[in-house]
C-alpha cells in the first residue's frame, strides 16, 4: 500500500466514523439541544434498534430482512420514545438533573431487561449480500486501498438521515413548530402552539433515529445490551462541541471528531487518542464555550 493510499484510507475511516457519530448525535441535538432533556438512555435506544432488526432478520429473508429491519427498528424505536416522552420525560422538563437521574435509571432497566431476554453474549446481524465485500483499488497512487461497502452504506445514510432532519425542521409546518418552541416557549404557547405535542414528535424523532442508528451499527458490531454505552460519550461531545441546537454544528463537530481521532490512529493507539480528543474538546470549548455554531434562544438564555 502506498503512503497516499494509507493517507487517503485512514481519511477515510474518519468520514466513516464521523457518519456513525453524527447518526448517534442527531438524536440526542434534538432532544438535548432543542428541548433541554439530558437523556443518559438514548444508547439504550440504540440497542433497541439493533435488537428490532435482529429479530426481524429471524423471520424474514437476508435479502430484503435487513431493509423491513431498518423500517422496524424506526418505528419501534420513536414508539418506545413517544411512550418514555408521555409517561416520564414530560414531567421533568426544566429540571435537567433530575432528567439525568431519571434516565440513567431507565437506561439500567433497559440493559438488564435486555440482558434477561437476549443474554449477555452479543447477537450478531449478518448484512445483506448487496452489502458484503469491498471496493478495491489494485493499481496507481491508491493502490492497495480498501473501502467496505457496508462504512460507506452508513455513509450514505448518515448524509440521508441528516438531510431529511434538516428539510423537516427548515421546510415544514412541524420544523416552524419546533423552531418557534425553541426559540421562546412561553411566547409559542400564548400564540396557541400546543408545545406538548412539539416535545413529544422532536422526542419522538430523535428516538426513531437512535433506533435506525442502532440497526446500522448493527451490520459492523455484534448487538449487546451494553452496545449504546460505547456511543453515548461521544455523541454528547459532538453535541456540545457544535453547539447547543445546531444541527449544521452537530455535523461540523462529528466531521471534526471523526477525523481528529482518525488523524491521532495513526500515531498513538486507541486510547491514547481518546485522550488527545478529550483534550482537544476541552481546549475548543475554553475558546468557543457555546460551540463551534451559536444559536441565540430565549429557551437557551434561561436555562
Amino acid at each position: 500500500m502506498t503512503e497516499f493510499a494509507l493517507l487517503t484510507g485512514q481519511a477515510f475511516n474518519g468520514i466513516s466514523l464521523a457518519s456513525i457519530l453524527l447518526l448517534v448525535a442527531l438524536g440526542l441535538a434534538l432532544s438535548f439541544g432543542l428541548m433541554g432533556v439530558i437523556n443518559m438512555a438514548h444508547g439504550e435506544l440504540l440497542m433497541i434498534g439493533g435488537y428490532l432488526t435482529y429479530m426481524m432478520l429471524q423471520v424474514l429473508p437476508h435479502g430484503i430482512g435487513y431493509l423491513f429491519g431498518m423500517v422496524a427498528a424506526f418505528a419501534g424505536t420513536g414508539i418506545f420514545g413517544a411512550i418514555l416522552e408521555m409517561t416520564l420525560i414530560r414531567r421533568l422538563y426544566g429540571r435537567p438533573l433530575d432528567t439525568l437521574l431519571a434516565t440513567w435509571g431507565v437506561s439500567l432497566i433497559m440493559q438488564q431487561g435486555a440482558r434477561s431476554i437476549f443474554g449477555p453474549i452479543g447477537d450478531e446481524v449478518t448484512a445483506p449480500k448487496w452489502l458484503t465485500g469491498s471496493l478495491n483499488v489494485s493499481s496507481g497512487a491508491l493502490m492497495g486501498l480498501s473501502l467496505p461497502v457496508v462504512r460507506m452504506f452508513i455513509i450514505l445514510l448518515s448524509a440521508a438521515v441528516f438531510g431529511l432532519i434538516v428539510f423537516i425542521i427548515l421546510r415544514t409546518r412541524v420544523g416552524l413548530l419546533v423552531q418557534a418552541v425553541h426559540q421562546d416557549r412561553d411566547m409559542a404557547e400564548a400564540l396557541g402552539i400546543n408545545t406538548r405535542r412539539v416535545d413529544l414528535a422532536v422526542f419522538a424523532l430523535g428516538s426513531a433515529v437512535a433506533g435506525l442508528t442502532g440497526s446500522a451499527l448493527a451490520l459492523i458490531a455484534p448487538v449487546t445490551p451494553t452496545v449504546g454505552q460505547n456511543y453515548i460519550v461521544y455523541a454528547f461531545l459532538v453535541v456540545i462541541l457544535g453547539g447547543l441546537g445546531s444541527l449544521l454544528g452537530t455535523l461540523f463537530a462529528a466531521l471534526l471528531v471523526g477525523i481528529f481521532s482518525a488523524g491521532c490512529q495513526i500515531f498513538t493507539g486507541v486510547s491514547t487518542s481518546d485522550v488527545l480528543l478529550l483534550l482537544f474538546v476541552i481546549a475548543f470549548i475554553q475558546f468557543r464555550p457555546r460551540g463551534i455554531i451559536t444559536i441565540s434562544s430565549r429557551s437557551l438564555e434561561g436555562s
